[in-house]
């Protein structure tokens, strides 16, 4: 009895020590996976804040490369991009019109709705400029469809426009208007600014002519226009009208621009649709 009671003893006192064990290494489990997804949450709120800044493929290239013992930093690629390149049509005016807390809440809307539009397209929203905004359409990966991704993208912004004007004549505000000049041409894609802060955008000609045309839609009197080159790229999926060549400022030869009505036969505010 003595030898089974002492090794009944024995057998407690292992099994007591294996649960104590047991207990600390899942406490410690525990604690390691609060850590794991604390920093799973700091990194999502990391690539969140970056993509405010580059597209989502692009912070994840960068971020792996700095796991990895890189320099986080991507080099210039040279990209055939479209360029949507948009303004709204008499803000100064707009601006003296309204309260400051008013114009702010009416941008938000406006800049919120045709930035989704650009991203259901496809498309990147590099740069705001004022009441401006610059979208790239296959800076990121080549994209046969970019030309037509843009000018849905265009279209839907211009349905969205309508739609904000309904609720601001229900409030008693003013319209906005907008005017879209759309361009495609080759460039260099990357990383662009100071050692204090850095965005994703495109340099070359393409972005200069893209704003020049926007600047044609005042001339013409229309919302949408577009190059032969991005014509070239769409085919006859757009109804189109030819404006006549006008010069703009840079270019030596007249540049000659479509005006885009509708969609032949789909609907302009979808979103891209690539076979």
């Amino acid at each position: 009895m003595n030898a089974l009671a002492a090794a009944g003893v024995g057998l407690l006192g292992l099994a007591l020590m294996l649960a104590w064990a047991l207990w600390r290494q899942r406490r410690r489990n525990a604690a390691l996976q609060r850590r794991l997804d604390l920093a799973d949450t700091e990194l999502q709120q990391l690539q969140q804040a970056c993509a405010r800044l580059a597209p989502a493929g692009v912070v994840d290239r960068m971020l792996a490369d700095g796991l990895r013992g890189g320099a986080a930093e991507l080099p210039f690629e040279r990209r055939e991009v479209t360029v949507l390149f948009s303004d709204l049509v008499g803000f100064t005016a707009l601006s003296e019109q309204l309260d400051p807390a008013v114009l702010a809440r009416v941008l938000d809307g406006y800049f919120q709705r045709i930035s989704d539009a650009v991203h259901a397209h496809s498309g990147h929203v590099s740069t705001w400029l004022g009441d401006g905004m610059l979208a790239y359409f296959g800076a990121l990966r080549p994209n046969p469809w970019q030309c037509a991704d843009a000018v849905r993208c265009a279209l839907a912004m211009a349905c969205a426009i309508r739609r904000c004007n309904e609720e601001l004549a229900r409030e008693g505000l003013p319209p906005l208007a907008l005017g879209i000049g759309i361009h495609r041409g080759p460039g260099l894609a990357g990383m662009i600014g100071s050692r204090e802060r850095r965005e994703y955008g495109f340099v070359g000609r393409t972005v200069n002519l893209a704003a020049r045309v926007q600047t044609l839609t005042r001339t013409h009197g229309v919302e949408i226009l577009v190059t032969e080159a991005v014509r070239a790229g769409i085919g006859d999926a757009f109804v189109l009208r030819a404006m006549p060549a006008e010069h703009v400022k840079g270019i030596e030869q007249p540049v000659l621009t479509w005006a885009v009505l509708d969609v032949a036969g789909a609907d302009p505010a979808g979103a891209a649709q690539h076979p």
